[in-house]
């Protein structure tokens, strides 16, 4: 049978950051503290390193920039919707004028 996947909360992910680096702490230390997977973090260190203030988004939840692009992609596709609706009229109206 398959173990359910664990999940963390931003907090505990945080913490447990911080005890390796402000704490001193080696990686292996805190995955047998913890009972967290060595590789886990690993990727916790290495995300909090590359943008601290928005490490650990959540499930569902973006980061700005992404949130930012996501918007930006759904008002193109609708922006390139409307345009070609556009052009469809404008050709439906040339015939009729023949």
């Amino acid at each position: 049978m398959s173990e359910k996947r664990k999940t963390y909360d931003k907090e505990f992910k945080l913490s447990a950051v911080k005890m390796i680096i402000e704490g001193g702490m080696s990686v292996s230390r805190v995955s047998k503290d913890l009972g967290v997977n060595e590789n886990s973090l690993h990727n916790w260190k290495r995300a909090y390193q590359e943008d601290r203030q928005d490490a650990f988004p959540g499930k569902g939840r973006m980061k700005p920039e992404e949130e930012e692009i996501r918007k930006l992609k759904r008002e193109l596709h609708i922006v390139k919707m409307e345009r070609d609706i556009l052009k469809k009229a404008i050709a439906f109206f040339a015939r009729e004028e023949e």
